[in-house]
């Protein structure tokens, strides 16, 4: 009687532990405790002769204490990776605002009006809608002027400094015309200007992505000049974001 109440007293207590959340007791240290109980105990008793059944229990509350200690293992595990990706969706949510104040600024810096949010849009009717979406030139021309600026920079990779010059000239440019929509000045550009050829004028695409916005080459290929009838302000927000895209994105061209 001794002998069992030891042993249970000894698997209560171990099992007593793993689900307080203390460090896991050594199952040998245990077992080798349990093994000497069987050779000798206070009482003086030979425990040789326990019952099969007793050694069965006492290996089940074994086998159980194993049980508790690696389920609580699992749940510390999995509400430490809970806690990782809670700290990566709130990185990726500081990220994601901090991308649309840069955007906002730089839409305001542009003298653009603010970008309204998709989700604020009104609903249209589908005849209206298809009728908006008639005019699909805008689209493949924001593609085309892309492709443009990946021209840029891959024909001059290995010179960061000057595919980023080239962009803010370009940036310069569109954002000069979109907020001075009435001023000439700023919708013609002298294609033999030394300044313009070394930034924009000697690098392949960089003429044609003025092209696309509207641009085109008169007085026998001396200007590029925009007619004021032509200053599609749509268009030139689409250029703004494609330039602002590059400039900000360190992996834009790469591939």
């Amino acid at each position: 009687m001794l002998r069992r109440d030891g042993v249970s007293n000894c698997i209560t207590l171990f099992v007593g532990l793993v689900c307080a959340g203390f460090p896991r007791p050594d199952l040998k240290l245990l077992a080798i405790a349990l093994k000497e109980q069987e050779v000798q105990n206070p009482g003086g008793v030979c425990c040789r002769g326990m019952k099969s059944k007793e050694r069965i229990r006492v290996g089940k509350e074994l086998l159980e204490a194993k049980r508790i200690e690696e389920e609580n293992e699992r749940k510390r595990l999995l509400a430490l990776r809970k806690a990782e990706k809670e700290e990566e969706k709130r990185a990726r949510e500081k990220i994601r605002q901090k991308l649309e104040e840069d955007k906002a600024e730089r839409r305001r810096k542009l003298g653009l009006p603010p970008e309204e949010p998709a989700a604020a849009k009104p609903c249209t009717p589908v005849a209206e809608e298809k009728k908006s979406m008639l005019p699909v030139r805008p689209a493949a021309k924001v593609d085309q002027m892309r492709e443009c600026l990946r021209s840029v920079k891959q024909s001059h990779k290995d010179d960061d400094a000057k595919v980023k010059r080239a962009f803010q000239t370009l940036l310069t440019y569109i954002g000069n015309v979109a907020r001075n929509p009435g001023e000439e000045k700023f919708r013609k550009i002298r294609l033999t200007n030394q300044t313009f050829q070394d930034r924009v004028g000697s690098l392949r695409g960089g003429i044609e992505f003025l092209e696309l916005c509207g641009f085109e080459k008169t007085e026998g290929g001396e200007f590029l000049f925009l007619p004021r009838d032509k200053a599609d302000m749509a268009l030139l927000n689409s250029a703004g974001s494609e330039l602002n895209s590059a400039i900000n994105n360190p992996f834009f061209g790469v591939l």
